[in-house]
């Protein structure tokens, strides 16, 4: 399902737009007709990655920090809040920036949300729930998050994007939608974000040491990146019901050591496995209950872990083509 009313044409503001979401959200977009600004400080984000678009008239990229007052820009329909480094490294890398990014650049894009009359979709995330003590994640559980760990700064930046979203847009009646995103792969996902995903495939094709971390119990839900795309514009399509938070993510649960040997097998690599310490506040089980998806949105995903992890393996060849000793199926 796509998030356009028939004939409605609009013009759509993407906060991240550059980055792996962001890129593919905009992709849709433009497909569906709509003219879509996409406003990214480049710090995770890539212009590669909407390469195809850039010459195209209804789509513009703003490099921008969110954290900096807004630049003149056209009153928007809808904007799209994915401003925001989402993997460990990225968002350890400055704490304190990913911390403004979910308090000042939030207020921003609600501020300029109630000055357009926009609808708001926020990207928030299933590290709301720290490392649950509940399983699966259900909208209403309150999670279990270390105020002071080294994941802080990212999963309570966005407990408190929520809370500002929703007081914010109580308080001036702006319409809103806030997902929860779980674990999302595919292609555009940077080599050298440290998600598990790309870690593996990475390791994989170089025939390099596949580094496990823990005894590889640990489990992970894998939702395939245009599935989700086809949450949010579900959300933005759906009546105030949909308000949220809901959760996106596919439900289908492993382990991260099966996820290892199957990244193994779809590469033909002659990877080995090593093993390493559990970083710290490193969630044990993660996998959404998306009841409320399936009920208000009539989504769930539809794409198989096998089929999702071989375009993204696809990807990566392309990403390391030259590379000495890349393994090739």
């Amino acid at each position: 399902m796509h998030g356009r009313v028939r004939g409605e044409i609009q013009t759509i503001l993407i906060t991240g737009g550059a980055g792996f979401l962001g890129s593919h959200l905009a992709a849709r977009l433009v497909e569906d007709g709509h003219r879509v600004f996409c406003m990214d400080n480049l710090h995770t984000g890539r212009r590669s990655n909407l390469a195809p678009y850039l010459n195209s008239r209804q789509l513009t990229l703003i490099e921008h920090d969110l954290i900096d007052p807004l630049p003149e820009l056209p009153r928007f329909n809808a904007i799209y809040n994915l401003a925001c480094p989402a993997s460990p490294p990225h968002y350890q890398e400055d704490p304190v920036a990913t911390l403004r990014v979910c308090s000042e650049g939030v207020h921003r894009v609600l501020e300029r949300a109630a000055r357009d009359g926009a609808r708001i979709f926020h990207s928030s995330t299933s590290e709301i729930y720290g490392d649950p003590e509940i399983h699966p994640q259900q909208e209403s559980y309150h999670g279990n998050v270390n105020p002071i760990g080294p994941r802080s700064c990212y999963d309570e930046g966005k407990r408190f994007a929520e809370t500002l979203m929703m007081d914010y847009c109580h308080q001036k009646g702006v319409e809103l939608r806030i997902a929860r995103i779980f674990n999302t792969y595919g292609p555009r996902m940077q080599p050298n974000d440290g998600r598990v995903v790309s870690n593996f495939i990475v390791q994989a094709l170089r025939n390099e040491k596949i580094t496990l971390y823990g005894d590889g119990q640990q489990t992970r839900s894998f939702c395939y990146v245009d599935d989700l795309i086809d949450g949010f514009l579900c959300m933005m399509a759906t009546d105030d019901r949909a308000r949220g938070p809901i959760n996106l993510g596919n439900p289908t649960e492993i382990t991260v050591g099966e996820l290892a040997g199957l990244v193994i097998e779809l590469t033909g690599s002659a990877s080995s496995i090593v093993h390493r310490p559990l970083p710290i506040d490193d969630p044990r089980r993660r996998r959404p209950d998306i009841s409320k998806a399936r009920a208000l949105l009539n989504w769930q995903p539809t794409t198989n872990l096998i089929t999702g992890l071989k375009n993204t393996i696809a990807h990566f060849r392309n990403e390391i083509p030259y590379e000495k000793g890349v393994a090739h199926a």
